[in-house]
């Protein structure tokens, strides 16, 4: 696609009003530029960097995307169509290595593959993360500026409540107190479902074990409640359609995409250390090399994946690994490609009495082109729902004497932390399992969200085209089995309220016949999947343990940054596009040297 074509695309779908600096679908035309910042990756953390540094329009700013530029695809742009984008074109199609927790099983690992990253591909859930999330960050970093009250102002500020696209009244489903005005739009669910109400009924009726949150984005996340999510007018958000959109009328911002960065690398040295201000790129395995060099920083914002990937393949991580793979080591720094932590997921479904569900539009191919057309109208009906109308953190009840008895401490942040999280689904959901020829169905994803296995990120060749070793490590801790069979049992107990009395039927599937300890880790390990929430692999932190300071500059290095989720210390106790948002949004300030307060 030619830029003038990409220009065309973008503009027709913005608004005719909307203009662009540049957009390259190769680096042909950037390679006699100069920038301040170059960075790379266009997700979350990427977008918020390229449109917050080009805010100064004496800083020049290249954002380099390996996906290509069609962020604005109906498979994307519709909410429900979410659940089809894992090994689609817009995904990297990774895989794991063999999960010894899994049963020996290799599971796909999606990551968004176009401009949005994986903003443009996930299920728009959207948290910010609780107060003992970030508050354990400050201690882990020894900075303060990652507590919650000092991050404060870019979490309020981040984002904007926008009505869901049936435009009912949202009174007592969030709290607008605690939301701001920022360039990131999200919404509630914007379609009706018939098993709603017997979800906050629930909520009445075993308030001690099921309470009502009427905000989960407030600092606490425990309890039940409404479903946030990066929704606008029915159509999903991205970074691409927020952040990036805000920025393309900006000459001073450059995005090149279909370009893979290879490596980073010296352009000199100030006293012992380094200057990683050079950046190596190609379009294919057998292409040519191209390079530039930033002026001021490169900012690394590749993922938990791309990330490591590119700094191992730069010969910054452990030496000695390094050393034994071929690849001549500019920076020991241990902690790369280490500390992967993820969210492991299952889901169990019930036959209910209702033919009201959503399994109608897999099984009705008339009623599917129906709803499409509707929502190609005026973007209504059943396709603007993301993943799950409401959702639970919840915490495991004495969990100082449960995890006691696991001879282990509490791997969760604090008391206003969930331990394991439910999402609610009117319709089949099991996992590893098509939806039966007959039957209707609700389901209930079951995630472990305080996870204590730990993973990594290794090379399986120098090859920079070739994928990496994925090692999440699901399920290797008794810890999070214990969880996981917790929130099981939890799910259950809700489904078992007065208020499903006559409309669930029966458990459905192999989960049905697990009940004792053992049955149920057997079938944790056979059904376990990602939930896609990989972080930690370049973190924060102290000594050894940590890969960079606590402004995300790369340990070791001058002019070499990361952000995005990989920086995480600890992973946040729900769905993580949020926090990486915040993240970077507090990187800007720090390096355009804004201070700490928020001015969005």
């Amino acid at each position: 696609m030619t830029r003038l074509a990409i220009t065309c695309l973008i503009t027709a779908a913005l608004g005719a009003t909307q203009a662009f600096g540049a957009l390259f679908d190769g680096p042909a035309d950037i390679l006699n530029r100069t920038y301040d910042y170059i960075v790379v990756g266009a997700g979350a953390g990427g977008g918020v960097m390229a449109s917050r540094l080009s805010e100064d329009p004496h800083t020049h700013v290249l954002l380099i995307e390996a996906g290509g530029s069609d962020f604005l695809n109906i498979n994307l742009s519709v909410p429900g169509f979410a659940p089809t984008l894992p090994g689609s074109q817009f995904d990297w199609n990774f895989t794991t290595v063999p999960q010894a927790g899994l049963d020996d099983r290799i599971i796909n690992y999606p990551r968004g593959f176009v401009l949005g990253g994986s903003t443009s591909i996930n299920q728009m859930a959207f948290n910010r993360g609780t107060k003992d999330d970030y508050d354990r960050w400050a201690r882990v970093t020894g900075d303060d500026g990652w507590s919650f009250h000092k991050l404060y102002p870019f979490i309020k500020g981040m984002d904007t409540v926008t009505p869901p696209a049936d435009h009912h009244n949202t009174t007592g489903e969030f709290d607008p107190a605690v939301h701001g005005h920022g360039l990131l739009p999200i919404s509630l669910p914007g379609f009706l479902l018939p098993t709603d109400d017997k979800i906050i009924e629930t909520t009445d009726e075993l308030p001690e074990q099921f309470p009502f949150n009427l905000d989960y984005n407030s600092g606490d996340t425990v309890g039940v409640g409404w479903s946030q999510q990066t929704i606008q007018d029915g159509r999903r958000v991205s970074s691409a359609t927020s952040y990036l959109a805000a920025a393309f009328n900006r000459s001073n911002l450059d995005i090149v995409v279909n370009t893979h960065v290879t490596k980073v690398f010296p352009v000199g040295s100030e006293g012992h250390n380094p200057v990683v201000r050079g950046v190596q790129f190609s379009q294919s395995a057998d292409g040519p090399l191209y390079t530039l060099q930033a002026i001021k920083e490169v900012i690394l914002s590749a993922g938990s994946v791309k990330t490591p990937h590119i700094l191992l393949l730069s010969g910054i991580g452990d030496a000695a690994y390094l050393s034994s793979v071929g690849i001549n080591p500019i920076v020991d720094l241990p902690a790369v490609g280490q500390n992967l932590q993820d969210h492991p997921y299952l889901r169990i479904s019930w036959l209910v009495n209702s033919t009201d569900t959503l399994d109608n539009l897999q099984r009705n191919a008339t009623l599917a082109a129906a709803v499409l057309a509707e929502w190609q109208t005026n973007q209504t009906g059943p396709l603007v729902l993301g993943g799950g109308s409401q959702r639970a953190f919840l915490r495991i009840n004495d969990s100082d004497a449960f995890f006691a008895s696991l001879g282990t401490s509490d791997p969760s942040a604090g008391p206003t932390s969930g331990h394991y999280e439910l999402i609610t689904r009117n319709g089949f959901g099991a996992t590893r399992q098509a939806l039966p020829a007959e039957g209707h169905f609700f389901s209930f994803t079951i995630a472990v969200v305080s996870p204590s296995a730990r993973g990594n990120i290794t090379l399986a060749s120098t090859d920079p085209f070739a994928a990496p070793a994925i090692n999440p490590n699901f399920l290797a801790s008794p810890v999070d089995l214990a969880i996981m069979r917790s929130g099981i049992r939890a799910a259950r107990a809700f489904v078992s309220a007065p208020a499903w009395s006559g409309y669930i039927l029966s458990e459905f599937g192999p989960s049905a016949d697990a009940h004792t300890d053992d049955e149920l880790d057997a079938f944790s390990r056979n059904n376990t999947d990602t939930i896609d929430h990989p972080v930690g692999t370049v973190a924060m932190g102290k000594g050894v343990a940590g890969a960079l300071e606590p402004d995300l500059k790369v340990k070791g290095t001058v002019g070499l940054r990361v952000v995005d989720a990989s920086a995480f210390p600890f992973i946040i106790s729900g769905h993580t596009q949020g926090p990486t948002y915040i993240l970077a949004e507090r990187a800007a300030r720090l390096i355009r040297g804004l201070g700490e307060e928020s001015t969005v």
